[in-house]
């Protein structure tokens, strides 16, 4: 079963292939999705990372807290997107 992973402090200049590039370090990456303004286009510096269960968990355990790009990275399990 595949598990939604926040990843948060990003760079603004990182893409969806470089995030996908850091994760696959852990195991398969099922999706990546970064996070766009939707006035300006411009990215918000988070983004989702899906992987299986166990692989995303790792991830987790690996990446929250660590740096990447002079950032330090916020990597936990992601919330369910919330209905109006």
């Amino acid at each position: 079963m595949a598990k939604s992973i926040y990843v948060g402090n990003l760079p603004w200049s990182t893409s969806e292939e470089q995030l996908k590039q850091l994760f696959q370090e852990v195991g398969n990456v099922l999706s990546v999705k970064l996070i766009n303004d939707r006035e300006t286009g411009k990215p918000k510096g988070f983004g989702f990372v899906e992987m299986e269960d166990n692989e995303a968990l790792a991830a987790i355990e690996k990446f929250n807290g660590s740096e990447y790009g002079g950032r330090t990275l916020k990597v936990n399990e992601a919330n369910p997107k919330k209905t109006k």
